[in-house]
């Protein structure tokens, strides 16, 4: 997904946004864009307006699962140890243990 452009509008069936923010806030705290996100998602929720449809960019930016083989403070947060010098060199199977984890976690949240 994340190799679509930025422009790409996401259409999910449900309204679940802010949801997902507090969750995507739990093991990524430090993001400034997820912190922005979550500002304008709670703006439209008090007015009773939707959060989506959202652009692909805005996911890639603060979704959890499209950063978690990114993002060393989500890895982190789930509890992954890796000992690659850089998440960018992460194998196929280590990028699906550390969603798996990620998943793992929004399960339990």
């Amino acid at each position: 997904l994340r190799n679509l452009p930025d422009e790409t509008v996401v259409y999910c069936a449900h309204e679940y946004t802010a949801s997902n923010a507090k969750f995507a806030l739990s093991v990524e705290p430090n993001n400034g864009a997820l912190q922005q996100r979550v500002q304008e998602i709670t703006k439209l929720r008090a007015q009773n307006l939707p959060t989506v449809p959202s652009t692909l960019g805005e996911e890639k930016a603060t979704n959890p699962f499209l950063r978690c083989d990114i993002s060393s403070e989500i890895q982190q947060n789930v509890g992954v140890t890796t000992t690659s010098a850089s998440t960018t060199d992460l194998d196929l199977e280590a990028q699906a243990q550390i969603f798996a984890k990620v998943r793992k976690a929004k399960d339990n949240f």
